[in-house]
């Protein structure tokens, strides 16, 4: 007999004795067979006891969810199953009987849910969020390692801010002020001098006092930085990039991302070219009066949905009130919570929807695009829309000065389909010495923290840029995540720090 294997390799050891280790999702007896379903990390597969093995059988004896065990058997496919393989267990043994676990199989609010994240991590649906967020990583750092970029580990401990004072963690630093990183992209641009293509990756913290479900405040970055890279190479590159992390998730985690019920279809458009519009052009679109009579008619369609939800849930209570089997009780008061939590979302969004409009139809050039402008514009298209050349007034102080229109600056935003926002940020980097001397100033920066920083202006300045993916956004996007709270192990979020 194989020393132990995966669950997931089970189909190379079709009709053979095996050997596997894992902890019990759920057990259920049937007479004088138990039915054991079994995880390792790797998948799931029933393994059938019967009471002819007698050893076998007692063993199981007040084992509940989340015990760990041994078994040894003989595995044959089984199509119905899990996996499409069961295994006929002949020896169990018990490693440890877990205490009553406090995650049952019932529906939990997310609250009780985020308080046991530790536990909550073994779920199905967490474990395939876990294994797609891991796959965009490798995706990731593979596409950077196949094009030539060097790694660099940028420090998380920095003297001052990138983004914007108010957003900094301050931390004491043997009596200094000192801050948690907001991005390595500073760093980053000195190593590109150095190096050419280079990125950094790692977490980032934003003391941003924000509840949205877009928002966390410790979250992971890859960023590249590129010398000799100017906007319209920018945009090449996160199209590419992009294109290439979405077909590996749809390579190799189809059967997760079907687990989490994502529409598969829709990421299979996302291949470049991406459609592109500059800020001003998208400022025309929101004002656009067509534009504004599909949003009226998508917002009506909407409240006809509502009222649809609202009739199932009339008929959901009805049945509930009809039955009294255990288990179509469970299952109906599954499908009833389910319901309302989908008429309560709708709900607020139909709440907010109107208001959202309207200030698309108001909006002002020269202001920033927040998440509802961001949801309008990419939900018009089923690719990443590419917004470029933002207000300078409301973009960093490094972003290169656009020498068409001095207004704006020549930075990109890519935003995710599907009303997920923006999930790339970037820019052409300022490499005029005495311009960024004057736009720090315009900010009322104090220069000489940033002397470093002003050097690579000083000495063999060149065209160069980058922008940063946020990890947990393009998990949430590429997942179909309604909360960004979902697409990290362990969130940090505004008033949580536990577990």
């Amino acid at each position: 007999m194989p020393d132990f294997i995966a669950i997931s390799d089970l189909p190379r050891f079709l009709d053979q004795p095996v050997k596997l280790r894992g902890w019990i999702r759920a057990i259920r007896s049937s007479g004088k067979i138990r039915f054991v379903e079994l995880r390792d990390g790797t998948g799931d597969c029933q393994c059938t006891v019967e009471a002819a093995y007698a050893e076998a059988f007692a063993a199981l004896e007040g084992c509940g969810q989340e015990s760990s065990v041994e078994i040894c058997g003989v595995s044959r496919a089984e199509p119905r199953g899990p996996g499409g393989v069961e295994v006929s267990a002949r020896e169990v043994r018990v490693l440890h009987q877990a205490e009553a676990y406090p995650i049952a199989r019932k529906e939990h609010g997310v609250d009780f849910l985020m308080q046991h994240r530790h536990l909550w991590l073994r779920s199905p649906r967490q474990a395939a969020i876990l294994r797609v967020r891991h796959r965009i990583i490798q995706a990731a750092r593979q596409f950077f390692d196949d094009n030539g970029f060097t790694l660099i580990d940028t420090p998380i401990f920095q003297p001052g801010a990138a983004e914007g004072a108010g957003t900094l963690f301050e931390v004491d630093y043997f009596g200094d002020p000192a801050f948690l990183a907001q991005t390595g992209q500073l760093y980053l641009e000195t190593a590109a001098m150095a190096l050419g293509k280079v990125y950094c990756f790692g977490p980032t913290f934003r003391a941003e006092k924000s509840k949205t479900r877009r928002h966390l405040t410790e979250f992971w970055m890859i960023e590249p930085e590129i010398a000799f890279y100017e906007l319209e190479d920018l945009e090449a590159l996160s199209e590419e990039f992009l294109s290439q992390i979405v077909q590996a998730v749809l390579t190799h985690n189809r059967a997760d991302l079907e687990l989490l019920e994502r529409n598969v279809a829709a990421l299979e458009n996302i291949r470049a070219p991406f459609p592109r519009m500059t800020y001003s052009e998208a400022v025309d679109f929101l004002h656009d009066p067509g534009l504004h009579e599909k949003l009226e008619a998508e917002l009506e369609a909407e409240r006809g949905r509502l009222g649809e939800i609202r009739k199932a849930i009339s008929e959901t209570e009805t049945q509930l009130g009809q039955v009294t089997k255990a288990w179509k009780v469970e299952k109906l008061g599954n499908d009833l919570k389910a319901l309302k939590e989908q008429a309560g979302e709708l709900e607020r969004w139909l709440a907010n929807r109107p208001a959202h409009i309207e200030d698309a139809k108001n909006f002002q050039w020269g202001k920033d695009f927040g998440g509802d402008e961001e949801t309008i514009l990419s939900n018009q298209f089923e690719r990443p829309l590419i917004v470029t050349e933002y207000p300078r007034e409301v973009k960093a102080f490094y972003m290169k000065q656009n020498p068409a229109d001095p207004r704006t600056v020549r930075n990109l935003d890519v935003l995710a389909p599907e009303g997920y926002g923006e999930i790339i940020g970037g820019s052409q980097r300022e490499d005029d010495l005495q311009t960024l001397l004057d736009r720090m100033a315009e900010e009322g920066m104090d220069p000489e923290p940033y002397q470093w920083y002003l050097d690579l202006r000083r000495y063999g300045s060149v065209p160069h840029g980058g922008f940063g993916l946020g990890i947990e956004r393009t998990v949430s996007w590429i997942c179909g995540l309604k909360h960004i709270r979902e697409t990290i192990p362990f969130p940090r979020l505004m008033g949580k720090m536990m577990p």
